[in-house]
């Protein structure tokens, strides 16, 4: 058996919170039953889900029309990936589904993992890009992309089979599978275009999309039970995506308990059980290969409220984000889990914390948050945000595939339509919905968990909050209130753990003689009144962390934010940063020797100093030199470093 480590529960039992009237009103937050009333999710009674959510969900988000980013990187991010989006053109889209189908198509075929060969073929084109459409449209209104995805939509559904199958191979790849020959991931694509269809559906109300859904879902159903358990068991040893996640959507929105039926076939034992039983058994594991999975045990609990599975989820989030993550909230090297929990030396490599990692990371920290409300998720969402997906795109769009960490190593982004990898797709995602998250709800009380620009329109409450700031370039956020009657409300803001001393919050400019400890929420709790301002200190300190592992290597914060080295562009050619079908640079650039630094213990960090807080600008003093340092998300066009090498002597104490 694998090295395992035990399971402890490491959050708080309850969270430290602070009222304007000074009363401490306490709240149960962390891993265990959750007996909070059952609260109807946006948009799900008009979908008929109400009746099978259990009351599992303590938060819930806001539907994603609710809340406008302002201006902000995020806004600028998610600007960029619009036009990219916009770029694609639905003919090619659809080129690989229409030839397959027997329909004839004169567009250009895309390239890379789209190219008209590939295995994977049909997994952005007609899965990522509805996803991506139906997100932009609901998060930014974009109804030219909207336009799109109802195009492709329609497309597509010209090309399903009267049984139901749809995708851009032929069916015959899954007969290999089925019979144990070799084939890359005939079910993973087919998720990709459940999922498309499904958020059409979900986001956007095309019904056409949920009846191509419910075709792909009775397919899937009628292949499964050709199976035994035991053969069903070596075809999920090829990679799935979240098909069990899926199937359980389709049948949340529909009632069929067949898709329930068949999503629970998709659970892998071999995966769950030692997750179940608390046990890291996750080396030699392809890592994005799991957390699909891990979400799908995350909805089966929502639905059917099993303990089992809301363990599984728990636990595998815990053991990954602990033991398993990088500083920057990011995992895995060269896509597997190669060393024990609490060991990534060796780990800094040229592919080290693939991308779609970090993307399905988020998606399941969503999900146990909405169970427990304990706003120490947020402290892992926030940095993975900042340092492992807002830095991953360039300014035409592109996206990464790895986010190296072997210093020397820059960013290699694929090419505008030949290259189409995983982290592709789940990048166009991703930046269409960067106004998820920042606030949720318990029914009566609202909770402000990150701190990006944007404005809330809770419509129950008659309720807009707007929510000012330039942070982390400035340290602090403003809050304003409009209403149409004073309201009673307790708001709820979160208290980073990062947060450093000397933090005050202002209501209507009046500094408040309460505050609440890192890791908590401070609770407001009043009569509002339309007009009313809440002004939030969030003072940053540099700290620094080691890599699990290996104490003498560190990465230096700023707040939630991760710092690295600048180490120039010399000899850095193009095809060391751009690519088409493999994701790979050519030639692959060389490491460099990690920055060394002198410190006299862990704690010490007076080898990095602020050279301007509102620029974001750092220096470091190291044995080579003095070098300029930023945010890791700043960095384009040139090689980095953002472990540091600490004397072997000097390290004496944790991780500081």
């Amino acid at each position: 058996m694998q090295q395992s480590v035990d399971y402890r529960r490491r959050f708080l039992k309850s969270a430290a919170t602070a009222l304007v009237s000074a009363i401490t009103v306490p709240r149960a937050f962390g891993f265990g039953p959750d007996t909070a009333e059952p609260a109807t999710a946006p948009g799900d009674a008009a979908l008929g889900k109400g009746s099978r959510e259990q009351p599992v969900r303590r938060m819930q988000p806001f539907a994603l029309n609710r809340v406008r980013l302002l201006d902000s990187d995020f806004s600028h991010a998610a600007a960029i990936n619009q036009r990219y989006l916009h770029r694609l053109p639905v003919d090619r889209l659809a080129h690989s589904f229409r030839v397959q189908a027997g329909i004839a198509s004169s567009a250009s075929p895309l390239g890379g993992w789209e190219k008209p060969d590939c295995e994977l073929r049909g997994h952005f084109s007609g899965g990522h890009y509805l996803s991506a459409a139906a997100l932009a449209y609901a998060s930014l209104g974009d109804e030219l992309l909207k336009t799109r995805g109802d195009q492709l939509v329609a497309a597509l559904a010209a090309c399903q089979q009267p049984n139901g199958y749809l995708s851009a191979f032929p069916e015959s790849f899954f007969d290999r599978l089925g019979s144990g020959q070799k084939v890359w991931a005939p079910f993973y694509t087919v998720h990709k275009i459940l999922a498309g269809m499904l958020d059409m559906y979900l986001h956007t109300g095309n019904q056409q999309a949920l009846k191509a859904a419910i075709g792909i879902g009775n397919w899937t159903v009628r292949w499964l039970n050709g199976f035994s358990d035991n053969e069903i068991a070596h075809v999920l040893k090829t990679e799935y995506g979240g098909m069990n996640d899926a199937l359980y959507e389709l049948y949340a929105i529909t009632g069929n308990a067949r898709y329930l039926d068949a999503a629970h076939r998709f659970d892998q034992v071999s995966l769950f059980d030692p997750l179940a039983g608390h046990r890291d058994e996750l080396q030699g594991l392809h890592s994005n290969t799991q957390i699909p999975k891990i979400i799908g045990a995350a909805r089966r609990y929502e639905l059917t409220g099993e303990p089992r599975y809301r363990r599984i989820a728990e636990f595998f989030w815990e053991t990954v984000t602990e033991n398993r993550s990088y500083a920057t909230g990011g995992s895995s090297n060269d896509e597997f889990w190669k060393t024990g929990p609490g060991d990534l030396k060796g780990q800094l490599g040229l592919y080290s914390a693939e991308c779609c990692v970090a993307y399905n990371l988020l998606k399941l920290s969503r999900h146990l948050y909405a169970w427990n409300g304990d706003p120490r998720i947020f402290d892992y969402y926030e940095r993975t945000l900042y340092n492992a997906r807002l830095g991953t795109q360039d300014d035409d769009g592109m996206k990464l595939y790895y986010y190296p960490l072997q210093p020397g190593a820059a960013k290699f982004y694929n090419t505008p339509t030949d290259s189409f990898w995983c982290c592709t797709g789940s990048g166009a995602e991703e930046f269409a919905r960067f106004n998820d998250s920042i606030y949720f709800h318990d029914g009566q009380e609202l909770y402000v968990n990150l701190f990006i620009p944007s404005e809330l329109d809770w419509t129950e409450r008659q309720l807009t909050l707007r929510q000012e700031t330039v942070f982390p370039r400035e340290p602090r956020t403003r809050l304003s209130l409009k209403l149409t009657a004073p309201t009673r409300l307790t708001l709820n803001l979160r208290i980073p753990s990062w947060i450093g001393p000397n933090a005050h919050v202002r209501v209507n400019g009046e500094m408040l003689d309460v505050f609440a400890s890192p890791g908590s929420y401070l609770s407001l709790q009043r009569e509002w009144r339309d007009g009313d301002r809440i002004e939030l200190d969030l003072p940053m300190r540099l700290y620094s962390e080691a890599l699990p592992g290996d104490d003498t290597q560190r990465a230096m914060l700023y707040g939630p934010l991760v710092l690295a080295a600048r180490l120039g562009n010399q000899g850095l050619t193009r095809a060391m940063q751009y690519g088409a079908y493999d994701a790979g640079p050519k030639p692959e650039p060389k490491a460099q020797p990690t920055p060394r630094i002198a410190a006299t213990t862990t704690q010490d960090n007076r080898w990095m100093q602020v050279q301007s807080s509102d620029a974001l600008r750092f220096e470091a003093t190291t044995h080579q030199g003095r070098l300029a340092v930023v945010p890791l998300n700043q960095i384009k066009g040139e090689r980095y470093a953002v472990y540091w090498q600490t004397d072997q002597d000097a390290v004496t104490t944790g991780n500081g």
